[in-house]
């Protein structure tokens, strides 16, 4: 199937309700062409440089979601464009994203990233690490960053009830900071969980974004 079919199959399943981040990571500029002449605007990437020479050569207004581990060093080189980054996984990478975007005189949305998996080699905050960040007076004082909600990758399984209560372990963490710290809060709305492997299954348990790549380009090329 092309990448134009592929999208309006994932359209026909996906509710309007939820945002659909077609995953480039190591996907050439022409087929991010493809998908977004295919009426695609969110995209979604994990490698710094990778992100950065394809906004150069792409539309201006796509929708830019940062989606892998970010190191603090490289937050300049995204802050001028970015428009989500969907793994904040510490007070540290905050802070920094925080001072960039003042640089750069813009508000940038921000997800938290929770580790649900049990694979030790993915990245995220728990219940606790989330509420120190949340209580820190640094926080308290950022005016350049929106937290628009929570972020979790399920573990990387067969078993659809392993990923189920994965994600339900998500929506409770979204919620449990909803009524805490964001009651107010109109803008912490975004659940953003679900893969090509298990966006059904997220879907049914509240993701209101998900970040699929096979679905959509195939099977990814590596250099």
């Amino acid at each position: 199937m092309t990448i134009q079919e592929n999208l309006r199959k994932l359209r026909q399943e996906i509710p309007d309700s939820v945002k659909l981040v077609a995953v480039s990571k190591t996907k050439p500029t022409n087929e991010i062409m493809d998908a977004y002449q295919a009426g695609q605007s969110v995209f979604g990437e994990n490698k710094v440089q990778e992100l950065v020479t394809k906004q150069i050569i792409l539309p201006k207004d796509i929708e830019w979601h940062f989606i892998g581990h970010l190191q603090t060093n490289k937050v300049r080189q995204i802050a001028s464009f970015i428009d989500y980054i969907e793994s904040i996984d510490s007070l540290k990478l905050l802070i920094e994203v925080n001072e960039e975007a003042q640089k750069n005189n813009r508000m940038i949305n921000c997800l938290l990233q929770f580790h649900i998996a049990s694979e030790e080699t993915k990245f995220g905050l728990d219940k606790e690490s989330a509420r120190c960040l949340l209580d820190s007076k640094e926080f308290s004082e950022m005016r350049n960053i929106r937290i628009a909600g929570v972020m979790g990758m399920a573990t990387f399984c067969t078993d659809p009830e392993v990923v189920r209560t994965e994600f339900r372990m998500l929506r409770q963490y979204f919620t449990l900071l909803k009524q805490e710290y964001f009651i107010n809060s109109p803008e912490f709305r975004e659940l953003s969980m679900g893969m090509s492997g298990d966006y059904r299954i997220a879907i049914e348990e509240g993701s209101t974004m998900v970040r699929i790549g096979t679905a959509v380009f195939s099977d990814r090329m590596y250099n």
